[in-house]
Parts: structure tokens; sequence; C-alpha cells
């Protein structure tokens, strides 16, 4: 069996689901964050907080990377984080009105990336804010 090797057929099949699940304790861990930034590190004063953490441990992300989030939204260390909610209002096809809340650490790309998704469904942005 010349050049066939296991672990050249996991790696394939780990890397997509370490990939997957690293892009969901990102998005998991930006919710931490700004719950925390918002309410406090207390998840028993924040309910949001509280939300956000069980979501969290429901899809088995570490304690670990749950502490390292709250510690970023209250400012603990050198990693505080400086993410906010910002709203966009357009409308897609049809002139259907539509409002999209987003997560972003810069609104700049965050509007472009808005606006371009806005366009490639034949939609526009209308006022941004």
């Amino acid at each position: 069996m010349s050049g066939h090797s296991k672990w050249s057929s996991i790696k394939h099949k780990k890397g997509a689901a370490d990939a997957k699940r690293g892009k969901l304790f990102s998005k998991l861990s930006r919710a931490i964050i700004v719950a925390a930034k918002e309410g406090g590190g207390n998840p028993a004063d924040n309910l949001a907080l509280q939300n956000a953490i069980e979501k969290a441990r429901s899809y088995s992300m570490p304690k670990d990377n749950i502490d390292r989030a709250i510690a970023k939204g209250t400012g603990e260390g050198a990693d505080a984080a400086a993410f906010e909610v910002v709203v966009y209002e357009g409308y897609g096809p049809e002139g259907v009105a539509v409002i999209v809340e987003a997560l972003t650490d810069n609104r700049n790309r965050t509007a472009s990336d808005v606006r371009h998704a806005f366009a490639k469904h034949g939609g526009s942005l209308g006022a941004t804010g």
C-alpha cells in the first residue's frame, strides 16, 4: 500500500471540523465579550452574559475560553476588546426594507461588507449608524 497513510485521510476531516468549531467559538466569544462589556462581568447580575455563557457551554466551549472572553469584555488585562453593535438599514429586492444588526470591531470594514452583500443580491444600503 505505497502512498497510503491513515493520517492523510484524517487530517482533511479534522482540519475542516476544527475550522468549523473555531469559527463557532469565535462567534460565541464575541457575544460573551459584548454582554460583559455592556452589563458587567458577573453572570448573576447580567442576564445577557448568563445566556451567552449557557449557549457557549451547550456547544462545549472550554471554560478557559469563556473566562478569557469575560476578561476581554470587562477590560481586564491587555486584551480589552473594542467590539460594538452597529445597525444598518437597507432595501432588498422588490424594495423590501431590511434592518441588519452587526457586531464589529471595525465600522468601516463592516459597512463595506454589508454594502457588498446588499449589492450582490440586488439591494441597496440606506443610512448607516
